[in-house]
């Protein structure tokens, strides 16, 4: 039956028109204008291999992301990055997406957790890069690059996925501070040996989560202080965060993500705001226009992306420099010659 399917989309593939590459439809908000006819992908789904002595999970593409995490708390490990689910999502649009929870800044990126990825290119010819043991580093790392490339360089297979054990202890403290006072604490913290894993700063409250050994956490709420939140309460937050469930994310005004050095002072951004990853990712809602929005993110180093409604004429994520595109350019010539996958999903040229 797997293979009826890889000749199924080959025949697509092979048609050479545009295609719309689509698991959950979860991340559909997400991204470019969407161009090409869709070719359904949550069929070709099943955990295809799990060692959990080695932390190592190999599933295909349409596998909903939901079955690999109940598979994985199963025997009490996790993916720690936390690639929200906004839905519907499986392991081949999680990837595809790249994006990441609230740990991204302490554990790593969703792409530092792919160690191999089986993929069909625009041809109809199927590649494997990576492998199944984290010791695999021999040449370019392809199968990473996947990550966050949103389809365009060709359909994702299957995708194995370094785990890690559930951290036996874990603590959630909320602080009341101006924003300006809580960038500064987070950034000193940063620096201290805590077993801090994600934050969150909103409305004058800033809320941190620790996990680890019991011992560690233990003494770092000592340390810290703060209010102590109830278990219940702290996983529903976190879990709010990650989905995008809470009233800040709600409504229809255009959501903006700015990536900016954690170390960099309150921005001035219209509408309000919301603060993660130590300072790193700064959200806000707002009718501003692109050009203010990537002027205000360049002048903080960093970069500014249409997450979710508004107009996307301008293009959703921040341009490239010529010198970069030309690399994309190449990429995409490489990979998909005919221009068939998600066409101007990334970026219009391609």
């Amino acid at each position: 039956m797997s293979e009826d399917r890889l000749d199924a989309f080959r025949a697509r593939i092979l048609e050479r028109k545009p295609l719309r590459l689509r698991g959950g439809g979860s991340k559909d908000f997400y991204g470019g204008m969407h161009g090409g006819e869709v070719l359904e992908t949550a069929g070709h789904a099943g955990i295809v291999n799990y060692e959990p002595t080695e932390l190592v999970i190999t599933a295909r593409c349409g596998t909903p992301l939901a079955e690999l995490e109940s598979a994985l708390a199963a025997r009490r490990q996790c993916l720690p990055c936390e690639p929200p689910h906004f839905g519907a999502a499986t392991v081949g649009g999680a990837v595809a997406a790249g994006l990441s929870g609230p740990r991204r800044a302490a554990v790593g990126s969703l792409r530092d957790f792919i160690l191999g990825v089986k993929l069909m290119d625009g041809e109809g010819r199927v590649h494997r890069f990576g492998g199944e043991v984290m010791k695999n580093v021999a040449g370019f790392d392809v199968s990473r690059l996947i990550a966050g490339s949103l389809g365009t360089l060709g359909l994702i297979l299957e995708v194995s996925l370094k785990v890690l054990p559930v951290p036996p202890g874990d603590a959630s403290l909320r602080f009341e501070m101006p924003q300006d006072k809580a960038l500064e604490a987070l950034n000193r913290w940063a620096g201290q040996p805590l077993p801090m894993v994600a934050n969150c700063w909103q409305d004058g409250v800033l809320t941190l989560r620790l996990a680890g050994a019991q011992a560690a956490v233990s003494s770092a709420c000592v340390k810290l202080g703060g209010e102590s939140i109830p278990e219940p309460e702290a996983l529903a937050f976190w879990q709010g965060l990650r989905e995008q469930a809470t009233e800040f994310f709600s409504g229809e005004a255009p959501l903006w993500r700015l990536s900016v050095p954690s170390a960099v002072t309150p921005l001035d951004i219209p509408g309000d705001q919301l603060i993660e990853w130590g300072g790193a990712q700064r959200w806000t809602r707002g009718d501003a226009d692109a050009v203010r929005m990537r002027e205000i993110a360049t002048r903080a180093g960093g970069h500014a992306t249409l997450f979710r409604g508004g107009d996307k004429s301008a293009g959703v994520f921040t341009p490239l420099q010529p010198a970069l595109m030309e690399i994309h350019r190449r990429l995409k010539q490489s990979f998909d010659p005919y221009g068939v996958f998600n066409p101007g999903r990334l970026y219009p040229e391609f």
